[in-house]
C-alpha cells in the first residue's frame, strides 16, 4: 500500500464502540512480534522508546532519534504506523509531517505539554492552532496523517480539581476537533463514567490508554473508545517477565 492508502486504512479503523487495539511498541523487534500477533496497526510510544536508546522521555531524544528508529520499524512490518512525536521537539509542524512521511509513518501524537518550556501546558487555542496547522502541513503533503491530538489536564492536578480538569480536557480537544484532528486524547487511566462520558461528549473517535494484562476490548467497547493503545505499560509487562526469568540464573 502507498503511505495515502495506509493512512486512509488507519483511519477507518477507529469505530467508536469497537476498538482498534494499537500495541504500543520502541523497535523493529516489538513491531515485528506485534504485527505476527495479527494487529492491523500499531503505535510508537515516546517513552519506551527513549528507554530503548537510553534516552529521557519527554524530548530527552532528538526528532531525529525517532525518525531513525521509525525507518527501522516500517522496514520491517507492512501495517500501519503512528507515532508517538510528544509535543514537537521544538520544530515547525512542516518539518514534523515531513519528517514521518519520509520515514514511512501516517500518523502521530502531539500532546499539549510543551517539554522544551518547562513542561508548561500549551492554552487551548495554542494546542489547537498547532493540530491545524499539522493538518496543512499533511494536506500540503498528499496524505492524510492522521492526527491524534492529546491533552495532558488530566496528569496534572494543577490544572483543577476533577471535574474542572474534565471540563478543560473537553474544551481543549473540542477545539482540537474543530482545526482538524481525526482523533482525541484524553491521556489518563479514568474511571469507567470518565471515560464514558468524554467517548460520549467529544465529537470524534477516543483514544484511551490500556494496560495489557488487565481490562480487555470488551471493556473499552462498552464505554464507546474507538482506539486502545497501551503507553508504556507493554514494555513494562516484558520487563517485570524478564526480570523474573533472569531472576532464576542469579
Amino acid at each position: 500500500m502507498t503511505l495515502k492508502e495506509k493512512a486512509a486504512t488507519f483511519l477507518e479503523l477507529h469505530k467508536p464502540g469497537d476498538p482498534v487495539i494499537l500495541p504500543t511498541v520502541w523497535d523493529a523487534w516489538s513491531a515485528k512480534l506485534v504485527q505476527e500477533a495479527g494487529f492491523r496497526a500499531l503505535t510508537v510510544g515516546s517513552h519506551p522508546l527513549a528507554d530503548s536508546l537510553g534516552k529521557a522521555d519527554q524530548e530527552g531524544m532528538a526528532f531525529t532519534d525517532v525518525l531513525g528508529r521509525i525507518r527501522e520499524i516500517t522496514a520491517t512490518v507492512d501495517i500501519p504506523v503512528s507515532v508517538d512525536i510528544e509535543s514537537g521537539y521544538g520544530l515547525k509542524p512542516a518539518q514534523l509531517v515531513e519528517g514521518l512521511l519520509e520515514a514511512g509513518a501516517i500518523a502521530l501524537n502531539i500532546e499539549d505539554t510543551v517539554h522544551g518550556e518547562g513542561g508548561r501546558l500549551r492554552a487551548p487555542q495554542e494546542h489547537a492552532d498547532l493540530v491545524g496547522e499539522l493538518r496543512q502541513a499533511a494536506d500540503a503533503n498528499g496524505v492524510h496523517l492522521v492526527v491524534n491530538a492529546r491533552t495532558d489536564v488530566f496528569m496534572r492536578p494543577d490544572t483543577g480539581t476533577p471535574a474542572e480538569r474534565l471540563e478543560s480536557a473537553l474544551t481543549r480537544l473540542r477545539l482540537a476537533a474543530e482545526a482538524g484532528a481525526d482523533v482525541l486524547y484524553p491521556v489518563g487511566l479514568h474511571e469507567p463514567e470518565i471515560q464514558r462520558t468524554l467517548c460520549t461528549e467529544l465529537p470524534l473517535p477516543v483514544n484511551a490508554i490500556g494496560i495489557p494484562d488487565q481490562g480487555s476490548s470488551s471493556y473499552f467497547a462498552e464505554l464507546g473508545v474507538a482506539r486502545v493503545s497501551f503507553g508504556p505499560f507493554l514494555q513494562r509487562a516484558l520487563t517485570t517477565e524478564a526480570n523474573r526469568l533472569l531472576a532464576a540464573w542469579k
